[in-house]
C-alpha cells in the first residue's frame, strides 16, 4: 500500500519542469473545498477529473527542449534518418526528441555524442543544435541505463548557448574525421593488434541537410583521439549547467592525451583501419577514406550499440 508522501512525491515528479524529468501538467489551483486534512496532505494537487486529465492543455515545450520543433517538410525536401543504432523509443526514454524526427535546412547542423563507459551503467547523451538564425542549443541527459524498464535516476537540461557559439561547431563539419570508417581498429606498424576491453565508447553523429554520419570510437586512446576536437566541443558545451552531469566528467572535456596518441600513431606509420568484426554498412554510398585510413577499404561498420550497458 502506497504511503501518502510517496503519492505526493510521484505527482510532484510528473509535474516537474524539463530540467528534472519530462514536461508535466500545470499545477492545479489547490485542494478541493472541505477536503479532510489527511487528504490535503496526501494530495498537494487535487485528483484530476478523468476526462479533463486527457483534454486539459499541456505546457508548451520550450524552445531549448526542441530547437527545430514545429517544422513542416516541403514536398521537395527529404528527412534524413540517422543510422546510429538508437531508435525513436529509446530517445523518448531519455526525454529527447528523436534524432530521426529532426529536420535541418541550409547551414543548420546537429552534433550528438553518446558516452558509454565499459565499467559503469552511467551513460550520457549530449546534443548540440545550430539553427539557421545562428542560435545554438545544448541538451544533456545522464542516467543509469541498466536493469529497469526505463532510464533510472535520469536528469537532464536544455540550454541556449551564448551568441556566436555556433561558429565553433560549424567548423567541425569539414574535418577528415567524417570520411573515416564508422568503426575502426588501431593497427601499429610491426606490432600485433591489441584487443581493448576497458574504457569509454563514444558514438558520434553529425546531421546536416541531406547527410548523416555516425562514428563509433571506443577504448583505445588513438581511436578516441581522432574525434578529440568534436568531443571537446560537444561535451565542453554541456559542462557547467548541472553538477549532476559534470560529476560524470571529473577531468572535464579534456582529450589532449587522446589527441596526442592519435598523432603518435600516425607518426609511427600506424593507422586506424576498418574493424573487421563490425557489421556491414547499411545501403547507400560509402564515405571516401581520409588520409589516416587511405588504402583500407571501409567495407564494414560498427554494430548498433544498445542503450544498455
Amino acid at each position: 500500500m502506497f504511503k501518502p508522501f510517496l503519492i505526493a512525491a510521484s505527482l510532484a515528479a510528473l509535474a516537474a519542469p524539463a530540467d528534472a524529468q519530462l514536461l508535466g501538467r500545470q499545477k492545479a489551483a489547490g485542494p478541493p473545498e472541505g477536503a479532510p486534512v489527511t487528504e490535503v496532505e496526501a494530495w498537494p494537487y487535487p485528483a484530476p477529473d478523468p476526462k479533463s486529465w486527457w483534454d486539459d492543455k499541456r505546457l508548451k515545450v520550450p524552445e531549448e527542449a526542441d530547437p527545430l520543433g514545429g517544422r513542416r517538410i516541403r514536398s521537395v525536401e527529404q528527412l534524413v534518418k540517422p543510422d546510429n543504432g538508437v531508435d525513436a523509443s529509446t530517445y523518448r526514454l531519455w526525454g529527447l526528441m528523436p534524432l530521426q524526427w529532426q529536420f535541418v535546412r541550409g547551414d543548420e547542423m546537429i552534433l550528438e555524442v553518446w558516452t558509454r563507459p565499459s565499467s559503469s551503467v552511467r551513460q550520457t547523451v549530449t546534443r548540440v543544435t545550430v539553427r539557421g538564425d545562428g542560435d545554438t542549443f545544448v541538451q544533456g541527459r545522464a542516467g543509469l541505463a541498466c536493469c529497469e524498464a526505463g532510464i533510472a535516476r535520469r536528469m537532464g537540461f536544455d540550454r541556449k548557448l551564448p551568441a556566436g557559439a555556433g561558429a565553433r561547431f560549424q567548423a567541425l563539419k569539414d574535418l577528415p574525421l567524417w570520411r573515416s570508417p564508422r568503426d575502426v581498429r588501431v593497427a601499429e606498424a610491426g606490432a600485433a593488434e591489441a584487443l581493448c576491453v576497458e574504457g569509454t565508447a563514444y558514438d558520434i553523429t553529425l546531421v546536416t541537410p541531406g547527410r548523416s554520419v555516425t562514428l563509433h570510437r571506443a577504448c583505445d586512446p588513438a581511436e578516441v583521439g581522432e574525434a578529440a576536437d568534436v568531443l571537446e566541443a560537444v561535451l565542453g558545451a554541456a559542462l557547467g549547467h548541472d553538477p549532476r552531469f559534470d560529476v560524470l566528467f571529473p577531468g572535464g572535456a579534456q582529450f589532449a592525451a587522446a589527441r596526442d596518441a592519435h598523432r603518435e600513431l600516425l607518426a609511427a606509420n600506424g593507422r586506424l583501419k576498418p574493424n573487421p568484426d563490425a557489421r556491414p554498412r547499411p545501403p547507400g554510398p560509402a564515405p571516401a577514406p581520409s588520409a589516416e585510413v587511405e588504402g583500407a577499404a571501409p567495407t564494414r561498420e560498427a554494430a548498433p550499440v544498445t542503450p544498455q550497458s
